[in-house]
C-alpha cells in the first residue's frame, strides 16, 4: 500500500510558476513509477506527466511539455511538478498518482492522493 499527499497548489496569476509536491509513504514507494494527472470542472481527469521508479525516465503530455517538469527525490520519497509559464486551462484539481508495480518505467495508476487545487487566473 502507498499514501500520497500532495501540496502546493494555489492561486496564481497566468504565466506565473508553482511547484506541487508529494510525499510518499509505504514499502515500496520508492520502487514505483509515479505521476501527475488533472481533472478540470466537467472534463475526464488526464495524463499531465509520469516519472520511473529511478528518476531517469520522464513522459509528458504534449499540453505541458516544455512548461512542466516532473522530478523525484527517493531519499524524501517525494515527487514534484515545476510549473512555469502557467495559463488559465491548466486550473484543475491535480493529483498524484503511484504505481503498484515495481521497477517500470511507465505508470498505471492504482494508488491516488486527495488532490490539490490549482487556479490559474487570466
Amino acid at each position: 500500500q502507498v499514501q500520497l499527499v500532495e501540496s502546493g497548489g494555489g492561486l496564481v496569476q497566468a504565466g506565473d510558476s508553482l511547484r506541487l509536491s508529494c510525499a510518499a509513504s509505504g514499502r515500496t514507494a520508492n520502487s514505483n513509477a509515479m505521476g501527475w494527472f488533472r481533472q478540470a470542472p466537467g472534463k475526464e481527469r488526464e495524463f499531465v506527466a509520469s516519472i520511473n521508479w529511478r528518476g531517469g525516465t520522464t513522459y509528458a503530455a504534449g499540453s505541458v511539455k516544455g512548461r512542466f517538469t516532473i522530478s523525484r527525490d527517493n531519499a524524501e520519497s517525494t515527487v514534484y511538478l515545476q510549473m512555469n509559464s502557467l495559463k488559465p486551462e491548466d486550473t484543475a484539481v491535480y493529483y498524484c498518482a503511484a504505481d503498484s508495480r515495481r521497477y517500470t518505467d511507465t505508470i498505471m495508476p492504482a494508488y491516488w492522493g486527495q488532490g490539490i487545487q490549482v487556479t490559474v487566473s487570466s
